[in-house]
């Protein structure tokens, strides 16, 4: 219950929040506090501490400039602590968590009066995993060794460089100028690089590694437990539901979750559920284990019972070899009536729908993995078991070597089980299908086949295993609504029904800061080739070449075939996507305005959300054409033709409102602050000509209009 003791200290850190830093109350920022202290302030809890009351989600979009992050602080924080819960706050983005986490917080404890506890937490893969750093730099100081010559291909590839970066992270840790984050090393890593030397849970053997005492992951972990406030990331949010819930995080039922950039979460659920293996890959996988087992278990011969299942393991990948092979045939006869040279070669099975050979043939590989895994699992099991067994005969050492590998094979195992069990169990009459599809892709000089399977909504996954289970959540973002309304994402997320939605206004008076136009040039972006010449002519009529621009548009090719169009002083001006990473291009930007040059940036869909350009960096964002989804995309079009099976209008119901958000989000990176003002100019026709225009239009902010 909101007692009136927790208004007045929710009201009372607002008030100091404010005074402290002179700032006056906004409007929207005050009602958003409102709306979450009411929602979460009507949780009840029965005597064994879980909510037994509905209602305790609350969904609010509030655009840029509203102060979310210190909105939801501060009215969430103290309701987590009265209910003895802890807050779990989410983003989509590294960039915004370090924001959270290094900014916000601190200004909210500096300034608000409250005072809470704030840890960080990540998953596995950021975090440097010792003991596998220690083994990669044993084997390459004793491949250099004549004497301790490993054989050729068990050795390390490993470049004299990346070795000294490796060096260099052993001297940092020793010298405590580096805690095994790799967002706090100093300097870039590549990726591959960076995947040698960390873990993930089923390679990690946790409590029972010998380097536990100095494990950067598991430090961070267990400041987990004592504080207050953990600022985290969508992904491990999933990942942590996957394992049931309170396995990497706090349990549901123990946390009230914040969601910033909560319109992500939708998708990210799909990715995370969606599984896919490749083919080929996984049967020259099953047939190269066989030496590796052979060189592993003569090394761990004699611990426990793993002798007893390890001798199983060869029939059990033969057997699964063999029903993979079986399954070729039938893949490939579809493929045969693929264009190899598509963009995507790819084959979706309509509805969902695989033959009843791949269907037979899907049944007997998945009964054949999941042996496998089973198996996998024991040997696991019982190395665990071995390296807590003080009379083990196997040193621990070589035990730990060993984890890892049949960690990694369990998980590959389990993998395709998951997606074999997909494709051999059909979707139940009248539940929502799944998408099922494979692409072409090459592998070493030949073809594989990348099968994949994924739900076509979360909804149904995020009711029951997170809004169904947690205490309280809120979902914030700048764009939530799709045409005026939560329905598009009420149905992507499956937030309950009886969640307090609420749509906060911005601080920004759009009306004066900005103009939104269609110029009279501005053509039918149906027509690609005339739409591309149009906007090469227009471009430099539009744009001031002494000032600082954005164009964004939905095709890359379309954004290639301008650039080279445009006269060459032209091209001199323009920083295109794909040249540079992503912030180099933006630094690049800025220093070119700084000394008082024009810049402009040619982006795709990445630079339409997330770019932060305030003031001169950007006086003009031109949009080249309403930016609808790209139609090849398996899940999309499994989804429409699910609706359409329902009698539903899958372009209104889905491509108009997706539309809608992303021309919403291009919009906002116009204005920045409360400061800025400009011009966005909207160079396709169809916004105007065509039925869906105008209600994407008023969905827009209410920007001054000049349509010609």
């Amino acid at each position: 219950m909101l007692t009136d003791d927790l208004k007045q200290t929710i009201q009372g850190a607002y008030s100091e929040f404010l005074n402290s830093k002179e700032l006056k109350a906004r409007y929207g920022q005050k009602l958003m506090i409102a709306e979450i202290a009411k929602t979460l302030g009507n949780i009840h809890l029965d005597e064994e501490n879980v909510r037994d009351s509905e209602g305790h989600v609350c969904v609010v979009e509030a655009g840029t400039g509203t102060g979310k992050t210190v909105a939801y602080l501060l009215a969430a924080l103290p309701i987590a602590k009265a209910l003895g819960k802890k807050l779990v706050v989410s983003t989509a983005t590294v960039a915004l968590q370090e924001q959270v986490i290094y900014k916000d917080i601190p200004e909210v404890l500096r300034h608000s009066g409250l005072h809470f506890t704030v840890s960080l937490a990540k998953g596995r893969g950021r975090y440097l995993c010792l003991s596998k750093l220690d083994k990669l730099l044993t084997e390459v100081e004793d491949s250099r060794d004549p004497n301790q010559a490993l054989y050729e291909d068990e050795l390390p590839q490993v470049g004299e460089e990346t070795v000294k970066i490796y060096d260099s992270m052993v001297q940092a840790l020793a010298s405590n100028q580096w805690d095994g984050d790799r967002d706090a090393w100093e300097d870039t890593i590549d990726d591959e690089d960076w995947q040698r030397i960390t873990t993930d849970h089923r390679q990690c053997t946790g409590r029972r590694c010998a380097n536990v005492s100095a494990c950067s992951f598991l430090k961070a972990r267990d400041n987990l437990s004592n504080t207050d406030c953990i600022v985290t990331n969508h992904d491990l949010v999933l990942a942590d539901l996957a394992l049931g819930g309170g396995a990497i995080l706090p349990a549901p039922e123990d946390s009230i979750y914040v969601f910033d950039e909560g319109h992500h979460l939708p998708d990210k659920a799909l990715n995370h559920f969606a599984h896919h293996s490749r083919l080929i890959s996984t049967i020259k996988w099953l047939e190269q284990s066989h030496k590796q087992l052979s060189n592993l278990m003569g090394i761990i011969s004699g611990a426990g019972n793993i002798d007893r299942f390890a001798e199983q393991l060869p029939a059990a990948t033969l057997d699964a070899k063999q029903e993979l092979d079986k399954v070729i045939a039938p893949f490939q006869a579809l493929a045969d009536g693929i264009d190899p040279t598509d963009h995507t070669p790819r084959h979706r099975f309509e509805h969902g729908i695989v033959s009843p050979e791949i269907q037979e043939a899907s049944l007997h590989i998945k009964r054949a993995f999941d042996r496998l895994a089973e198996l996998l699992g024991k040997i696991v099991s019982e190395i665990n078991e071995a390296m807590e067994d003080a009379h083990c005969p196997v040193p621990k050492v070589d035990l730990e070597n060993a984890y890892p590998v049949f960690g990694t094979w369990q998980a590959r195992a389990e993998g395709n089980r998951d997606l074999w069990s997909s494709y051999a169990l059909p979707d139940a009459e009248g539940h929502i299908p799944k998408a099922r599809w494979f692409t072409l892709v090459e592998q070493g000089g030949n073809l594989d086949f990348e099968i994949c399977s994924s739900p076509i909504m979360a909804s149904h996954t995020l009711k029951y295993s997170l809004w169904d289970q947690c205490c309280g959540a809120v979902v914030t973002s700048a764009t939530l609504t799709a045409l005026g309304n939560f329905g598009r994402f009420q149905m992507r997320s499956g937030t309950p029904s009886d969640s307090h939605y609420q749509v906060v206004p911005s601080p920004f008076d759009f009306a004066q800061a900005g103009t939104i136009q269609v110029p009279a040039q501005a053509t039918d972006a149906g027509n690609a080739s005339e739409h591309t010449y149009m906007v090469t002519d227009t471009l430099p009529e539009l744009l001031d070449e002494a000032a600082g621009s954005l164009v964004l548009f939905s095709s890359k090719r379309q954004m290639w075939d301008v650039y080279d169009a445009l006269p060459g002083d032209w091209q001199e001006l323009v920083l295109m996507q794909g040249d540079k990473s992503k912030q180099a291009l933006l630094d690049a930007h800025k220093q070119r305005i700084d000394k008082g040059q024009g810049s402009v940036i040619f982006g795709l869909a990445s630079f339409a959300e997330g770019v932060d350009l305030p003031g001169d960096y950007c006086t003009h964002v031109v949009i080249a054409k309403i930016p609808f989804a790209v139609p090849d995309d398996p899940v999309e079009a499994s989804l429409s033709e699910w609706i359409e099976t329902r009698g539903g209008n899958p372009f209104m119901e889905i491509t108009v409102p997706d539309a809608a958000i992303r021309l919403v989000q291009a919009c906002g990176r116009l204005l920045r602050t409360e400061s800025d003002t400009g011009t966005i100019s909207l160079l396709d026709r169809r916004i105007v000509t065509r039925r869906y225009g105008k209600a994407i239009l008023n969905s827009l902010p209410p920007f001054t209009q000049k349509i010609s």
